[in-house]
């Protein structure tokens, strides 16, 4: 049994070996050293306090939760799908386990097309930007009879509402790559417990004071994001004096301060990310998260008055939330036969989103039917930070949806986009007559037809594989093939044979292809690398010197570590599909 507010030191979940899902962490970096930071850690139940059995520890797990962030987004991001990517409803693509870059709860917002995971910035990148800030002072104000402290407040709240941290364990500022987060205050063992969060203090739509308003409305509050109702939670429970969970708030970052890319001057957005996909994918977040605001979250505010004071009612408040919700908020998968439902909607964690992110994570959330369980996935030493994962990302879904990257070449989950639709632009220039021509556009609605490729899709590259080999070797197979060979093919409606090329398409396995297929590929990444406003030359010349680069803004590194990381990978693929000698832009 647990004691209040407490977990007793080497407690182990018994986890099982349930399905697991590689995730990415919020702020990214190295962890504490091996010195113990002074950290603002104090007990959350009194000594010899009653016994409590609330998180059942002997209960075995029964999922594990994916990491931050919806699952499916609006409109799909050149990157839409990572190893499928097949043009389905957005809502149906799955954002973390390796699937697509939309998803740990979503790599990919749910406005556009991944949702994000967080936005503190890790302190271990060069130049990081603002990490969390302590309050909410715009909306929520201080809390009424609180602790000055805010870590002191919010263990006084975990105490209260049963959210039991190990002794092992502190939320700490000092000893983190970002802001808020927790640390070892003493060595902790892999499948070592280190906190239990009852399902009760979890911030979502249904637990919210306004659930039963919410649930009544749950036809009106309908929209493509599927979030309307969290975000309509947050906001009323933002401004009301007597929340339970203004404590959770207070350690909250400051929203004036995040740095998603949607919250950039559109021209420095453009400007810096020119080519990587993110303008894009923000643009469309932009609209849609107005048009959801005005058609829907508006409406219901000022129909309930007495529920949404007038500082709430504000668009530019609602993007906040917007980028909060995508980078801090968790989804519980859907059981395997429950595959073809809406996945279910984000809800707030309190204290699992206090966890950074690393992609060599050491730690990782399950949750059962009563509680969810943060568990030591490796040994943790002493001082060292504890790192949650928000998926498998690449650093554009990463600055899209949590507003920091992981520095080159630290993410090892990073990839490159080549549009589909470029690709048919490279097939189109290397036809010399118009027959050839409207035979390429044949074959290009052919593909349609088939599901391979689509006018907003994207063929996905990552550092040793390609994450849509399927489609894309169907794609350079019928753009290549002969003439004669692609009518027989057509006139078998594409079920001909569909064996998948020996070798598969691994990265070291491009060599391999036939001559016509690897040029196609060579010319496509070619008109990919012209889309950027510089050369990878540049962007070297500016990483290599240190005197240079310290001297850029905080966006500006940022955005280079995204832009260089994916050039890179192009940059590889141009010396595997080597069939001559070709100019390199």
């Amino acid at each position: 049994m647990f004691s209040v507010g407490t977990i007793p030191a080497g407690a182990n979940t018994g986890r099982s070996a349930a399905w697991t899902p590689k995730q990415a962490p919020r702020g990214s970096g190295a962890g504490a050293g091996p010195e113990t930071p002074e950290v603002a850690a104090r007990s959350t139940g009194p000594p010899g306090g009653a016994l409590s059995d609330h998180g059942d520890p002997d209960e075995a797990p029964t999922g594990e939760w994916r990491v931050r962030g919806p699952a499916f987004s609006f409109a799909p991001h050149p990157s839409s799908a990572r190893r499928a990517m097949r043009l389905r409803p957005l809502r149906s693509l799955p954002r973390v386990p390796r699937p697509s870059p939309l998803v740990p709860t979503s790599t990919q917002s749910p406005f556009c097309a991944r949702a994000s995971r967080s936005p503190a910035v890790p302190s271990g990148l060069s130049g990081a930007g603002p990490g969390h800030c302590a309050h909410l002072s715009q909306v929520a104000g201080p809390v009424d009879g609180g602790d000055p402290d805010p870590v002191a407040g919010f263990l006084n709240w975990c105490r209260r509402v049963g959210l039991e941290l190990s002794p092992k364990v502190a939320v700490s500022r000092q000893g983190t790559v970002a802001g808020y987060g927790m640390v070892a205050r003493e060595s902790v063992q892999a499948g070592e417990l280190l906190f239990v969060v009852p399902r009760a203090a979890l911030l979502s739509q249904h637990t919210c004071s306004i659930g039963g308003l919410l649930e009544r409305e749950r036809g009106a509050l309908q929209s493509q994001s599927g979030w309307v109702p969290l975000l309509l939670a947050l906001l009323h429970e933002l401004q009301a004096p007597a929340s339970r969970w203004r404590p959770y708030f207070a350690l909250w970052p400051e929203l004036g301060r995040l740095e998603h890319p949607m919250f950039w001057p559109e021209e420095e957005r453009r400007c810096l990310l020119q080519g990587t996909g993110v303008p894009e994918a923000v643009e469309k977040d932009l609209a849609n998260i107005r048009s959801e605001y005005h058609s829907i979250v508006l409406p219901f505010m000022e129909a309930h008055p007495d529920l949404f004071s007038l500082r709430v009612r504000s668009l530019e408040l609602y993007h906040q939330l917007v980028a909060l919700v995508m980078a801090y908020s968790f989804q519980e998968p859907l059981e395997e036969e429950e595959d073809e439902k809406e996945p279910n909607s984000p809800v707030m964690v309190p204290a699992a989103d206090i966890l950074n992110h690393l992609a060599n994570h050491n730690a990782n959330l399950e949750y059962s039917a009563n509680c969810l369980r943060m568990v030591a996935t490796q040994p943790i030493p002493k001082g060292h930070e504890i790192f949650n994962t928000y998926g498998q990302m690449a650093n554009w879904q990463l600055i899209h949806m949590y507003g920091f990257v992981e520095p080159y070449p630290d993410n090892t989950d990073d990839t490159a986009d080549i549009q589909m639709v470029t690709v048919r632009e490279a097939a189109l220039q290397g036809t010399k007559t118009e027959a050839e021509r409207l035979l390429a556009y044949e074959r290009w609605d052919f593909l349609c037809k088939l599901e391979m490729v689509g006018e907003e899709g994207a063929f996905v590259i990552g550092r040793e594989e390609v994450l849509t080999e399927e489609e894309l070797i169907t794609t350079l197979k019928v753009l290549c093939m002969p003439a004669e060979e692609f009518r027989e093919l057509k006139d078998q409606d594409g079920g001909g044979d569909n064996k998948r090329e020996e070798g598969s398409l691994t990265i070291t396995n491009i060599p391999k292809l036939k001559a016509s297929w690897r040029q196609l590929l060579r010319n496509s990444v070619l008109l990919t690398l012209q889309t950027y406003a510089t050369d990878l030359k540049t962007d070297q010349d500016l990483l290599s010197n240190k005197e240079v680069y310290a001297q850029l803004s905080w966006r500006e590194q940022q955005a280079l570590q995204v832009r260089y990381g994916q050039k890179m990978i192009l940059h590889q693929l141009l010396e595997l599909t080597q069939v001559g000698s070709f100019p390199v832009p």
